[in-house]
């Protein structure tokens, strides 16, 4: 479970640079969140490979 409450903490920190960037228009917001997103996609390919590892661990011993 520490993997999501990893990636929940990551979109909660990013909530305030949405806000910034589509209700106050903040361009700056804007590359904080693009560099953002693209954390969180590093981090949810990290997770698959991991549940997929898992599966496949759970699935050998079965």
């Amino acid at each position: 479970m520490q993997q999501y409450e990893s990636l929940m903490q990551a979109i909660r920190e990013m909530e305030s640079d949405f806000e910034k960037f589509y209700v106050k228009e903040q361009a700056a917001a804007g590359t904080r969140l693009r560099k953002g997103l693209s954390q969180l996609r590093k981090h949810a390919q990290e997770m698959r490979k991991g549940i997929q590892e898992l599966k496949a661990q759970r699935k050998a011993s079965n």
